[in-house]
């Protein structure tokens, strides 16, 4: 599964959405992901009550509309598929990471 995720086979599936709860200019203190990407669309694109979809990339946050940078694949699988994993492989007495770290052993040794 990460290595489809690290591939791009589910790149579709990246896409967090999330809605502006007040104009742009009132998110002062500070900016969630779904805020920066929002500043980054063409003027008067991003209104509060709009949906935001967006996708993490090397450069942070960025519109689906608007993206320009490579996504992080790191971030998707470090924030959302190593936390489901390990809630469930922790009974196994193992982690995601032990796992994917056998993996890419397995991997550099056969190169």
């Amino acid at each position: 599964m990460t290595a489809a995720v690290l591939n791009g086979d589910f790149d579709i599936d990246l896409v967090y959405r999330k809605r502006l709860r007040r104009q742009l200019h009132e998110y002062t203190k500070t900016a969630p992901p779904h805020v920066k990407a929002a500043r980054k669309m063409p003027e008067g694109f991003a209104q509060r009550g709009d949906w935001i979809e967006y996708v993490i990339t090397l450069h942070g946050p960025e519109p689906v509309s608007e993206q320009v940078s490579a996504i992080d694949y790191q971030h998707y699988v470090d924030k959302q598929l190593a936390p489901v994993a390990d809630s469930i492989i922790h009974f196994k007495g193992t982690s995601f990471d032990q796992i994917i770290n056998k993996q890419l052993g397995l991997f550099t040794r056969l190169e």
